[in-house]
């Protein structure tokens, strides 16, 4: 309901996006199918926590021939990524902690 209401302030903008989305998303003649390309959706979806593009890219995946067996898999790859991406930056804030000086002083 809001983003027709968003995008009669921003109409150039609006349409800008909207092309954008629908050309990449929605294409259907591209290399990579529908239900592929929905199901990339809504495993960032998934990540990223947008609850738009959740239920969109949901009913997206469903329309386009998903299972509910397809969408748990997703689901859980979606989860592991997350977790690595959680590893991964707490392995950086490791050697971000190595690198730092150390302190003289003794304080909380």
């Amino acid at each position: 309901k809001q983003i027709p209401a968003l995008f009669s302030l921003a109409p150039t903008e609006g349409k800008a996006y909207l092309d954008f989305d629908h050309n990449t998303i929605k294409r259907t003649d591209g290399h990579i199918p529908l239900k592929t390309r929905e199901f990339i959706a809504l495993a960032v979806a998934l990540t990223t926590q947008c609850a738009y593009c959740l239920d969109v890219h949901t009913r997206g995946a469903k329309l386009a021939g998903a299972t509910e067996e397809e969408l748990a898999e997703l689901i859980s790859i979606a989860a592991a990524v997350r977790a690595g991406a959680t590893m991964g930056h707490g392995l950086m804030a490791l050697r971000l902690f190595n690198q730092a000086p150390s302190s003289n002083q003794n304080t909380l």
